[in-house]
């Protein structure tokens, strides 16, 4: 499967070791519940999906590579325990608690969360001394004498043989206690979270035009080559930085990070030609709707890779706007709620209004405090609480030496209307810039593909998704209807093709 639907799969089986009976016990006892096992092939985001499903699920996360530890850290270190029996006092060998699993403890007691996933990655790469205890931990879900708490649920992850040396083939004793899920390099599903994350277009239409060099691992007379997920996503994070600061961007960098010597001289060409294109068709001139003749009649022109390459650029330029309005949407929905619970404490107290907001303020800074420490608050959604705390930081000077609840309530008020008026204001220009991509691409590419792709990321991009369903674009549904007759009408043709062939 995917890592899409193997996603799903964690979450589900979360949910159903979470389900408690009547008298607020698990379902399902801890010693019971299979561990969850990712198998598939390196660089692929099994980690990354496991802080996905962490932030989504509010739950805590703690990871572990278990190529690290040796069996002391892993079991604990012994010492003597002094006991009496039958009135005889004997020295008993005792163990102190793993490290693995006071990390879970020390993570319950320094944040609150009672339930989250301790992942334990390259699980089938332990020593041969660690081996046994995996076992006992896997069944009983203990190290020693210590066990996970009751709320933690375990995951654990794997490369298969074929691409780590290091792998300990588990035996029929070992799997019948696992959860195992096998995932396969899709690129179309990670594609969904490159839009989610903003990887730089010069990769995505890069992807798309050599979809075969998403991911590939291959032995050489030189050794082995590959291109991982990983690796595209690194790299894109890296050029992101260096354009920011003004540093080329160049094959020495790509080799780096795509480590297929082929494939990253291609990217790397390709990257100068992407900039080359993003200067030629002045990318903002379209998104305004201003676009001079000469760049129309040569996107006419274009070759089909060109255009695609186009299309990209396109949808980079628009989708920066849609994805700050939609955060900001976000934000002024977390703000709405935070200004309620303002409204109402001050009602309900005889604090004065700064030292209510005051208190809000220096929570959201604990709640960002736990997010990091436990995993369950995405980047994301860090940097959006710590804008939200910078703009109540501005409303909480807005009423320094206000006295009046209901003044300070109104200046807040009156803070958070302009932002909504401006919020509005970047609305409708996302929503002017979408409308003149798609006016452009009618005009130039009238009987091609392009608008049927066009219409197929915006669809597959949940940022541009979530805007169109929320504050509409015509032109999107009138081709996405389109797009429907002639998928319907693909069925169709196959079909008939299949009962011509009969």
């Amino acid at each position: 499967m995917n890592i899409k639907d193997a996603k799903d799969q964690i979450k589900n089986a979360m949910m159903a070791y979470f389900t408690k009976d009547e008298f607020g016990n698990y379902v399902i006892p801890i010693q019971k519940q299979r561990p969850v096992f990712l198998m598939g092939p390196p660089g692929i985001g099994k980690t990354a999906i496991m802080e996905q499903v962490a932030s989504e699920m509010g739950v805590g996360l703690l990871s572990y590579s278990m190529t690290h530890h040796t069996r002391q850290s892993a079991l604990g270190l012994p010492y003597i325990q002094h006991k009496t029996y039958g009135g005889k006092q004997y020295d008993i060998s005792e163990y102190t608690m793993s490290e693995i699993i006071a990390s879970v403890y020390d993570m319950m007691e320094d944040t609150g969360v009672k339930e989250g996933i301790l992942f334990l990655d390259e699980i089938n790469c332990v020593s041969e001394t660690l081996a046994p205890i995996m076992l006992q931990f896997l069944q009983y879900k203990v190290f020693g004498r210590h066990s996970v708490p009751d709320g933690w649920i375990v995951v654990t992850a794997g490369n298969p043989p074929e691409y780590n040396n290091s792998v300990r083939d588990f035996d029929i004793v070992t799997w019948d206690r696992l959860k195992r899920v096998d995932i396969e390099p899709d690129y179309q599903v990670w594609k969904e979270y490159a839009y989610q994350t903003g990887v730089h277009a010069a990769v995505t239409t890069y992807l798309e035009i050599r979809t075969g060099d998403f991911y590939k691992v291959e032995s050489t007379v030189e050794g082995k080559t590959f291109v991982t997920a990983r690796g595209w996503d690194d790299l894109s994070q890296m050029i992101i930085l260096y354009e920011r600061n003004g540093i080329k961007v160049d094959e020495k960098l790509v080799r780096q990070y795509i480590q297929n010597p082929k494939i990253a001289k291609n990217f790397a060409m390709y990257y100068d030609l992407y900039n080359k294109y993003l200067g030629d068709y002045q990318i903002d001139s379209i998104l305004a709707g201003t676009v001079p003749e000469e760049i129309k009649e040569r996107a006419k022109r274009a070759k089909f890779d060109e255009r695609l390459s186009l299309l990209g650029l396109l949808l980079d330029g628009v989708t920066k706007e849609i994805k700050a309005v939609m955060s900001q949407d976000s934000l002024l929905k977390m703000l709405v709620g935070t200004i309620n619970g303002f409204r109402k404490a001050t009602a309900g107290t005889e604090l004065a209004a700064e030292e209510v907001l005051s208190d809000i303020i220096e929570e959201k800074r604990l709640d960002v405090s736990r997010g990091r420490k436990t995993g369950s608050m995405s980047q994301e959604g860090i940097r959006r609480s710590q804008k939200m705390i910078r703009i109540l930081e501005g409303m909480l000077e807005d009423i320094q030496g206000e006295k009046d609840p209901d003044k300070a309530y109104e200046l807040i008020k009156k803070n958070f209307t302009s932002r909504v008026d401006e919020h509005r204001a970047d609305v409708q220009n996302a929503g002017f810039s979408l409308s003149n991509v798609f006016k452009f691409c009618e005009e130039v590419f009238p009987d091609g593909q392009e608008i049927l792709i066009l219409v197929t990321e915006l669809t597959a991009n949940n940022h541009a998704a979530t805007f169109i369903n929320k504050y509409g674009c015509k032109e999107y549904f009138k081709h996405n209807r389109d797009l429907l007759f002639y998928e319907r009408q693909k069925e169709i043709d196959s079909v008939l093709e299949e009962l011509d062939l009969a």
